[in-house]
C-alpha cells in the first residue's frame, strides 16, 4: 500500500489555496495548511482532515517559530500560495511607497523568506517546492498594463525564485514558478475564464507529473512552459 503524501500549503483560508487542500485531501494526501486569521477560516476548518497553523508570511519571527514547530516533519510539497493584489491604482505614480513596498515584500521577498527556511523540510529528491506565480510575471507578454505593479511583483517573485535556486546548489529539488489559470477568485473575478476545481486539479497534477525531474520551470496548470 502506497504511504501518504505530506502536503504543506501556504495561505489556505479561500480561494485558490483552499481550493489546493481540497484537491490534495481528495487524492489522499496529508495537508498542513497556514492562515493569517483562523476566525476566518471557517471553511477549512470545516474540511476536517487538516493541520492548521496561524502564519502571517511577512512576519519573518512567526515563519521561523513555523519553522521550529514543523520540525522534523517531511513534506513531499511545500506550496506557497499566498499573495496579494496590491493596490487599487496600478499605475507607479498612483500607489504609495508604503503600498508598494507592502506588495512586493508580500508578493516577492516574504515567500522566499519562507522557502529559505522551510526547504530543509522538503522530502529529497523526490519533493516538489512550488509558488503561485502568474503569467501576469513574464516579462516578455506585455499585456494587463492595468495591473502594472501587481505584475511587475510576480516577475520579481520569478526572479528572486531564480536566485534562490541558483544560491540553493541543489540540482535535485524541483521548483515550479505556477500560472494557476486566470480563475474566478476574489482577485481573479465572476469574468475569470476557469473555476478553482478546474486549475487546482490541474496544478496539482503538474506537481505529480514534475515530481523528481529536479530544476526550476515556469508552467502553467496545464503543465505548457510560459517565457520568463
Amino acid at each position: 500500500m502506497t504511504t501518504a503524501k505530506n502536503a504543506l500549503i501556504i495561505g489556505a483560508s479561500r480561494g485558490l489555496g483552499l481550493g489546493l487542500v481540497k484537491t490534495l485531501l481528495a487524492d489522499g494526501w496529508h495537508v498542513t495548511a497556514t492562515v493569517r486569521n483562523p476566525q476566518k477560516a471557517e471553511a477549512l476548518q470545516a474540511l476536517g482532515k487538516v493541520v492548521i497553523e496561524t502564519l502571517d508570511m511577512d512576519d519573518q519571527p512567526a515563519v521561523a517559530a513555523l519553522g521550529q514547530r514543523l520540525s522534523g516533519q517531511v513534506f513531499d510539497l511545500l506550496f506557497v500560495n499566498a499573495g496579494v493584489k496590491g493596490p487599487e491604482v496600478q499605475t507607479p505614480g498612483g500607489a504609495t511607497l508604503t503600498e508598494v513596498g507592502q506588495l512586493f515584500f508580500t508578493n516577492a521577498v516574504a515567500p522566499i523568506n519562507l522557502a529559505q527556511r522551510f526547504v530543509g523540510l522538503i522530502r529529497p529528491g523526490t519533493g516538489v517546492l512550488a509558488f503561485m506565480s502568474s503569467v501576469l510575471g513574464s516579462v516578455t507578454m506585455p499585456d494587463a498594463s492595468e495591473m502594472a505593479l501587481y505584475k511587475a511583483s510576480k516577475a520579481a517573485l520569478n526572479s528572486m525564485t531564480n536566485s534562490f535556486v541558483t544560491l540553493l546548489g541543489e540540482p535535485t529539488l524541483t521548483v515550479l514558478s505556477m500560472h494557476p489559470g486566470w480563475v474566478k477568485t476574489d482577485m481573479g473575478g465572476e469574468g475569470a475564464e476557469i473555476d478553482v476545481e478546474t486549475s487546482t486539479r490541474g496544478v496539482v497534477d503538474q506537481v505529480n507529473a514534475y515530481t523528481g525531474k529536479g530544476g526550476h520551470y515556469f508552467i502553467n496548470y496545464k503543465g505548457e512552459t510560459i517565457p520568463w
